[in-house]
């Protein structure tokens, strides 16, 4: 059954040639990078953009630039017959640059749900001729939710996450409602102590302490740039939580906690086992 794609719309500057597989791929986004790959069309990928770090492949091709700033001329550079670009790619004027030039683009937006995911996949695999291999994929998917879920029913009181995304100076950024971060910890069947607002903003140590949160969730480039674990649960405010006093810190590799791509649930799934070990 066809999917309702929903969160995805195409932009296609078409061509006789539009509806061919196409041969010469520029991924922008690291979540859609990481679904070229799983279908198995990493081979197509002549470049990418620099948060498209997974597989370990992804990370081997030239880059294009971070997804939010690129230049049409670096696209253009490397000859593509289809871009595949984030909710997030820009600026709009390179996209519109690259309209103009005749490149054929495939904008996908955000996933927040593991049903997003799919339609993702389900689209991206129509455009690369992959559509067993995206069968394929989501069969596996599906599967791996089948398990999440049977452990997430088993679970006892669900645990209390504060996630923090740490930029180094300053006072960390927390994330609350419509966030990756928070949809990752609800599909791992804890709770984000954080439901007053929408998206990233301060951490006080007052807040910190008030929210009492049993685990502090980061992922690993925070915890490098906080400079390690000890120094992260020492920081104003959240010694005193229930988190600090107990040492119950996570962390995670950014693009698998947020990234919401094919590895989503199997995200879930090692978040949830690692809030529910002693």
């Amino acid at each position: 059954m066809i999917r309702i794609l929903s969160v995805v719309f195409l932009l296609f500057t078409f061509s006789a040639h539009a509806a061919e597989a196409p041969t010469r791929v520029v991924s922008v986004g690291g979540a859609l990078t990481e679904i070229v790959y799983a279908l198995g069309a990493g081979d197509l990928v002549v470049a990418s953009d620099t948060t498209s770090y997974y597989p370990p492949e992804a990370a081997e091709v030239p880059k294009v630039g971070y997804m939010r700033a690129l230049s049409a001329e670096g696209v253009l550079s490397t000859d593509p017959d289809l871009v595949i670009l984030a909710e997030e790619a820009g600026p709009p004027l390179v996209i519109e640059q690259l309209e103009r030039a005749g490149t054929r683009l495939l904008k996908v937006n955000s996933a927040r749900s593991v049903d997003d995911v799919r339609a993702q996949i389900e689209t991206i695999a129509a455009a690369l001729h992959r559509e067993r291999d995206g069968a394929a994929l989501i069969a596996d998917i599906d599967a791996q939710e089948e398990t999440l879920k049977a452990r997430v029913a088993a679970q006892e009181t669900p645990k209390r996450v504060l996630f923090i995304l740490q930029h180094g100076g300053g006072a960390p950024m927390v994330a609350g409602q419509d966030t990756s971060a928070d949809d990752i910890i609800r599909l791992a069947g804890a709770v984000n102590v954080v439901d007053g607002y929408k998206g990233y903003k301060p951490l006080s140590p007052e807040s910190a302490t008030a929210l009492a949160p049993d685990v502090i969730l980061v992922t690993d480039q925070g915890i490098e740039q906080a400079g390690g674990r000890e120094a992260f649960l020492t920081a104003p405010g959240l010694a005193l939580t229930p988190a600090g006093q107990n040492g119950r810190l996570v962390s995670m590799d950014a693009l698998l906690l947020l990234g919401f791509g094919p590895r989503a649930v199997d995200a879930a799934l090692t978040l949830q086992e690692q809030l529910n070990t002693p």
